[in-house]
């Protein structure tokens, strides 16, 4: 049976390891730099999660976990993928910016995960009356989720834009996050020309 003792040294090993590889990458970090950061042996770190790769995906499921509303909130308030990220803070915000531009299988995974767990919390929206009724659930899901991530892998362009020296703090989350949420809301069209346009391309298509 683990300590107490161990449990916080585990959760800080993570911790360490998601702000550092957010901030430099996974193939840039060792293991003694998570170890330094989080004020631990190597050995501990290998002992709590066997391999850096471990870890990684540790901190993965760690992700997963919140934006699945681990931190215990589950109001609109707290989307999936907006609130959680918010309140976790900049480690986290970075960490999964780095993980989803690295395009490996792990972070694909993360990515599925986000957009399966957003779908149902869409879907409660619906039945509950808080979102419309889309023709492709799937399809909605998925695009919500990459709109709101996009800052995070545009960060150094945004930053130059919004003029904001560092995307992940709270004042520049909140200012980003709230203009895409307002798109969400109240849309940017205020008819739907632009729909009825693509409706009819796609309508020709079918028709070739």
């Amino acid at each position: 049976m683990r300590s107490d003792s161990d449990l916080t040294a585990r959760a800080r090993i993570r911790d360490a390891a998601l702000e550092l590889f957010g901030a430099e990458g996974v193939n840039r970090v060792s293991v003694r730099a998570i170890a330094a950061q989080a004020g631990v042996s190597p050995a501990l770190v290998v002992h709590h999660f066997g391999s850096k790769e471990g870890l990684r995906q540790a901190c993965d499921d760690h992700v997963v976990w919140l934006v699945r509303g681990g931190s215990g909130a589950a109001d609109l308030k707290d989307a999936p993928g907006l609130a959680a990220a918010l309140e976790a803070g900049a480690p986290v915000r970075r960490y999964l910016a780095r993980a989803l531009l690295d395009g490996t299988p792990a972070a694909a995974k993360l990515f599925d995960e986000i957009v399966e767990t957003t779908g149902h919390w869409l879907e409660d929206g619906v039945r509950d009356g808080w979102a419309h009724p889309s023709q492709d659930a799937q399809a909605r899901a998925a695009i919500y989720v990459t709109w709101l991530l996009a800052p995070l892998a545009f960060g150094e362009h945004l930053e130059r834009v919004l003029d904001v020296k560092d995307l992940h703090e709270m004042d520049a989350t909140l200012r980003y996050s709230r203009a895409g949420i307002e798109i969400f809301t109240r849309g940017v069209f205020a008819d739907e020309r632009a729909l009825d346009a693509w409706d009819a391309v796609a309508k020709e298509r079918k028709q070739r």
